[in-house]
């Protein structure tokens, strides 16, 4: 099954992508805890809007990084992660 980039994320209820500079990082703040995120995370993090489609943040990251060329499957990775985590909801 091939995954929908034409599907927009959004973070779920409750949780908050926000910098945190006691943990010199990007975190996902939700009401059990706090997710430290890895810079690939917080990058397209950082892109999750619930106005971008997948294939947006895709395009947006692979001008900031061109020529990378597992770019697109890492994203669609991340997303189902997400997903799985409950973190967000692609609708």
């Amino acid at each position: 099954m091939s995954f929908d980039r034409s599907k927009t994320p959004h973070w779920r209820q409750g949780y908050r992508y926000q910098y945190e500079p006691a943990q010199q990082g990007h975190v996902l703040l939700y009401p059990e805890g706090m997710i430290k995120l890895n810079e690939s995370a917080a990058l397209i993090g950082g892109l999750i809007d619930g106005e971008r489609d997948v294939a947006a943040i895709i395009a947006t990251l692979d001008l900031q990084f061109p020529g990378v060329p597992e770019l697109g499957a890492d994203i669609e990775q991340f997303m189902e992660v997400a997903r799985a985590e409950h973190w967000i909801e692609l609708r």
